[in-house]
């Protein structure tokens, strides 16, 4: 009998929804989406993981991408480890990696050999430079899609829209290295999300 999502004490979604099946649906639940994601991989995550298969809400996936961005290595890697690690443990996070990597891994190598003599051709160079300005409108388009998920943020609103801001000044105008943005920025929202999370339990320890 397979295992049910339910019985792995990791897995702490509600009972009431959707979730994988068993660890062969995150496996090729991830190879898909990772086949999709040719320029810009957090959009089709974001698709795939929210509005298709509603695994994550809009609020989680804000949460768990934030998570994803400051650990080491990919980004999208990282948020596969997570939601298989959630449903599945260990083995859910190994298969979740397996369909993030295996199959793509395999045509890029192919796509590698294939296109090694032609990268100085003009017309190549020209299509991956229209490749990185389409990448950027699917990260814009997601992003803006997602802003209604800090409406619901404990920092609230003004506090996510300056941090944003900030964020934004740092990286696209000043350059300063990430390592930095993520000490000073990110510091400052953790510092303000904590105070406010104190506040919110405040009332309800004293009750």
């Amino acid at each position: 009998m397979p295992e049910s999502p339910l019985s792995h004490p990791g897995n702490n979604a509600a009972p009431d929804r959707p979730r994988p099946h068993s660890v062969s649906d995150l496996f090729w639940s991830f190879t898909w989406l990772a086949l999709q994601g040719f320029g810009g991989v957090v959009a089709i995550v974001q698709r795939e993981m929210v509005e298709k298969k509603q695994w994550l809400t809009r609020e989680e996936f804000v949460e768990d991408w934030a998570v994803a961005q400051i650990l080491p290595g990919p980004n999208v890697v990282n948020l596969s480890l997570m939601i298989g690690d959630r449903y599945f443990g260990m083995r859910g996070a190994l298969m979740a990696l397996a369909g993030m990597l295996g199959i793509p891994l395999l045509l890029v190598l192919a796509l590698a050999a294939i296109l090694s003599n032609t990268t100085d051709i003009p017309g190549i160079q020209g299509a991956l430079r229209g490749m990185g300005a389409v990448a950027a409108g699917l990260f814009t388009a997601t992003g803006i899609r997602l802003i209604g998920a800090l409406k619901s943020n404990v920092m609230g609103k003004l506090a996510c829209t300056m941090l944003a801001l900030a964020t934004f000044v740092a990286v696209a105008l000043l350059r300063v290295p990430l390592i930095w943005v993520l000490l000073i920025i990110g510091g400052l929202a953790f510092a303000w999300a904590y105070r406010q999370l104190r506040r919110v339990r405040a009332p309800q320890g004293a009750a």
